[in-house]
């Protein structure tokens, strides 16, 4: 059962916005772009990243941060210093005064503050837009993760510091795919740490019993699946699928059923032109009215609401 694989088949930047920064000290950069999910990196020194309405988290040289959008938030020599800039989708380039003024030297591509001496390398890249992000794998993630410089992929993080430089033809789809490769290998580091940093249903593969039901549920979500069905498929009796699986993933099986549905949803109204009602049969519902009642429950807004806020952005 390899749900985790489920959750990043999907994953696809589409023009990835990517940036390697140099700034003086005590900086501090506010970035509001909105980006669904942003991976940053410190080169040089220490840097602290504090999300909106979250304590300050403090990344080392070469660890590699996860953050999960919309939500603004601060990246920054000190946590106690006020930004200094605020990074927008539409200039999402950290100037500094000198550039600002047309001073100083070129900056080789994708290279903010070039003409400063601070001795900061901050490299970030985001999925913004309507990238290849789904819901399913956003709800896995904290707003905030952190893998350390050593369980991190070295190798590939030079190869993106060595292509951030480069513009050469199709450099935009080579960024796009190293962007994607950076972020798979990040989670799959991430997830594989501790288990008390994983999601529940990520701790329920060791039970072979859940992690079967499981898979049935994401192979077959259309599928009309009840308790008793689900524990006839995988040998097990209703009731001791339903303590083991409770136990394991944190709520019952028609529960996450529902919530998969929902998500697998939000994922075909966002990525897709298909109807509310073919969705709704998609994902295991009778008609558009059954997946309406139910995506209101689970996200407080009607499907045809979801689509008209992810074409917005």
């Amino acid at each position: 059962m390899d749900t985790l694989a489920d959750l990043l088949d999907g994953v696809r930047a589409r023009g990835a916005v990517f940036t390697r920064t140099l700034m003086s000290p005590r900086w501090s950069l506010r970035f509001a772009s909105g980006a669904r999910l942003t991976l940053v990196v410190a080169l040089g020194g220490k840097v602290w990243i504090t999300p909106s309405g979250g304590e300050p988290i403090e990344v080392g040289p070469g660890d590699i941060a996860v953050l999960r959008g919309p939500d603004p938030y601060t990246v920054s020599e000190d946590p106690a210093s006020p930004p200094r800039q605020v990074i927008t989708s539409a200039d999402y380039c950290a100037r500094t005064a000198r550039a600002v003024a047309g001073g100083g030297p070129v900056p080789a591509p994708r290279t903010c503050g070039a003409d400063e001496t601070g001795p900061a390398l901050l490299i970030s890249g985001a999925y913004e837009g309507r990238s290849g992000i789904g819901d399913r794998l956003l709800d896995a993630l904290p707003d905030v993760l952190v893998v350390p410089e050593r369980d991190s992929d070295r190798a590939l993080l030079t190869l993106v510091t060595q292509e951030l430089r480069r513009d050469e033809p199709g450099q935009q789809a080579v960024l796009d795919r190293l962007l994607d490769l950076l972020l798979v290998s990040t989670l799959r580091a991430w997830f594989d740490r501790p288990r008390n940093h994983a999601p529940a249903w990520y701790r329920a593969t060791d039970d072979s019993v859940v992690a079967s039901a499981l898979r049935l549920m994401h192979d077959h979500p259309a599928h009309p699946w009840t308790v008793a069905s689900l524990a006839s498929q995988v040998g097990s009796s209703r009731s001791g699928l339903a303590r083991r699986f409770t136990r394991r993933v944190g709520e019952p099986p028609m529960t996450y059923l529902a919530t998969w549905r929902v998500a697998l949803a939000a994922d075909l109204l966002r990525d897709t032109g298909a109807t509310v009602d073919s969705v709704a049969r998609r994902v295991g519902y009778s008609n558009a009215f059954a997946l309406s009642v139910a995506f209101k429950r689970h996200r407080g807004i009607t499907p045809a609401q979801h689509r008209a806020a992810a074409l917005r952005t």
